[in-house]
């Protein structure tokens, strides 16, 4: 048995993944300690592992202080993060010993804390993967119509941090890239090269496991087995971006009254009641379980998180792709480019937008077609089990 450290201060998006690698590297005699924020405790005992956290609202904090406008602020605000979480980490591991790592590509230090511990390291990527030559093409390209006045400042910024770091924790820092991508000796990312952006373009340090899609809990279930709709279409904006409220109130105006039943997931932190009155084919709750409701569903109205993108493809559901931020545009393309829904954009949408959108998924079976083909191929990948057999390799090597 190994004991393993796993870092992943995260988002939903970065924690889910990583529910069932958890559980099945315990299942194979494994002790985990995993760090998080606290919100994902409970979630990571679940899965067997032991937990220590991280400060999430010093953590969130220091990440944004260091900017949002372009991509080397964002850089400065992982750099920022350093002193929330590695003194954390090192107080609360001192005198326990680690056979190797497996830490977030994005959040959590993980590359600086490897390097400081002297551990095997597996690397994360609950998103697309990035290359080093495609992450300074973006970094320039943002500068493109910036002044020197503002770029000045934010690579002054970037600099100061860096040395602060190398001096203050002993540690090399390249790159940018090292400090955004966190590159690991081995790097699982949890989709397939044929959805992956440029899929070939990766070596074969890079394991496309694809998904990584395990049992959740089943709160607040909904019975659909007496839905009388012609189709089931599922609505979710996701756990971040979800504060919709006039998004929520189109879907009734799109949807409302039709030959649909529509399940809306409106997140934990809106209030219904402030929606108005309720078609009779929506059912609206704070939170469903999507993997059980898109084992139903005919349609995914989806902001284009990785991990309902594929939970939606994994099942064969095509989607309508409304992006807000982070990767989603991309997921977006990439969904469009394999046929497997359409995209459409929040500023400006209108309900008859909306609306003729179902009507041209639901009617055209090229979508179902093409959400059918990627299913197969995320179903024959390995997840979370093929995660794992990775991690194994990498580490007895």
């Amino acid at each position: 048995m190994a004991r393993v450290l796993f870092i992943n201060a995260g988002s939903e998006g970065h924690i889910n993944p990583t529910i069932g690698v958890v559980q099945e590297l315990i299942a194979r005699g494994e002790e985990v300690v995993y760090f998080c924020v606290e919100a994902y405790r409970e979630r990571i005992e679940q899965a067997g592992a032991a937990v220590r956290t991280i400060d999430g609202q010093k953590f969130i904090q220091a990440f944004i202080s260091g900017g949002r406008n372009y991509p080397l602020e964002r850089v400065n605000g992982l750099l920022l993060t350093a002193d929330i979480v590695i003194p954390s980490v090192l107080e609360q591991i001192e005198g326990d010993t680690f056979d190797y790592m497996i830490h977030d590509s994005m959040f959590g230090c993980g590359r600086i804390l490897a390097e400081m511990l002297q551990l095997p390291a597996i690397s994360s990527c609950t998103s697309f993967a990035q290359s080093e030559e495609a992450f300074q093409q973006s970094l320039e390209h943002s500068w493109a119509d910036a002044d020197s006045e503002v770029i000045h400042p934010i690579k002054e910024r970037y600099g100061s941090l860096i040395s602060a770091i190398q001096s203050n924790y002993g540690v090399e820092i390249h790159t940018p890239y090292e400090v955004f991508c966190n590159p690991a000796p081995h790097t699982i990312v949890y989709t397939i090269r044929e959805f992956q952006p440029s899929g070939d373009a990766f070596d074969s340090s890079y394991h496309f496991v694809g998904p990584s899609i395990s049992a959740r809990d089943k709160q607040d279930d909904i019975d659909l087995s007496a839905s009388k709709g012609q189709h089931l279409i599922y609505i979710s904006l996701g756990t971040v971006f979800n504060m919709a409220n006039d998004f929520y109130k189109l879907c009734f105006e799109a949807l409302g009254g039709s030959d649909h039943t529509v399940v809306m997931s409106v997140g934990r932190r809106t209030q219904i009641t402030d929606l108005g009155i309720v078609p009779s084919n929506f059912i609206v709750r704070n939170y469903v379980s999507q993997t059980e409701v898109l084992q139903r569903a005919n349609l995914f109205i989806t902001h284009g998180g990785m991990n309902s993108a594929h939970e939606g493809l994994y099942f064969g559901v095509p989607l309508i792709v409304i992006p807000q931020a982070a990767d989603q545009p991309i997921i977006a393309r990439q969904v469009t480019k394999i046929g497997a829904g359409i995209q459409l954009q929040m500023p400006g949408l209108r309900a008859k937008q909306l609306r003729d959108a179902a009507e041209q998924v639901l009617n055209n079976p090229s979508y179902k077609q093409s959400a059918d083909e990627m299913s197969v191929a995320l179903q024959q990948s390995g997840g979370f089990k093929q995660a794992v057999d990775v991690i194994f390799e990498a580490v007895n090597a």
